[in-house]
């Protein structure tokens, strides 16, 4: 009796709905988390542009940019679930240099305390959440996981088409 429940409530249900379920939510509530930041920085452009750290030489306005269209576009494909595992690659390198200039600034100054207020954990908050969907995946209910059923079958017509082709040619 007790084996079978904990069958039914761990192993059964490993593969099935809820952990594609708990994918979807963690898809959305991150998609919408790093969105924000993205609709904050453009809503506060101008001032932003002006205390921005200047990335790789390109200038506080055009890294600032830089960082808006990532927190946008791939928190989009990231909430759809579209070419998810490639949509977080840009979002981890952000928070990568994002967590390395906070550093910097961090070392910067004499008195350095650490508190969980701090921003400086944000950018290692997300790089495991991120890290953990790169693994994951997206799910089931995905657009990823749409495209890929219906190229499958799309191959698989197509090996069956040509197979026949090949015997009728025989």
């Amino acid at each position: 009796m007790v084996a079978k429940l904990i069958k039914r409530m761990f192993l059964y249900s490993a593969g099935l709905t809820f952990t594609n379920m708990a994918r979807l939510f963690m898809r959305l509530f991150t998609g919408v988390m790093f969105m924000q930041f993205g609709i904050r920085q453009i809503a506060h452009f101008n001032e932003l542009a002006l205390s921005f750290p200047s990335v790789f030489g390109l200038g506080a306005e055009v890294s600032l940019l830089v960082m808006i269209l990532i927190e946008i576009i791939c928190s989009t494909l990231i909430i759809l679930g579209l070419f998810t595992r490639f949509a977080i690659i840009p979002p981890m390198v952000s928070m990568v240099i994002a967590e390395c200039v906070l550093i910097q600034e961090l070392m910067a100054q004499t008195n350095v305390t650490f508190q969980s207020s701090q921003i400086i954990f944000l950018p290692i908050m997300f790089l495991g959440i991120f890290l953990f969907m790169m693994l994951a995946g997206p799910g089931k209910i995905s657009l990823d996981y749409i495209i890929s059923v219906n190229l499958t079958s799309i191959d698989e017509k197509g090996e069956a088409e040509a197979k026949e082709f090949e015997l009728e040619e025989s």
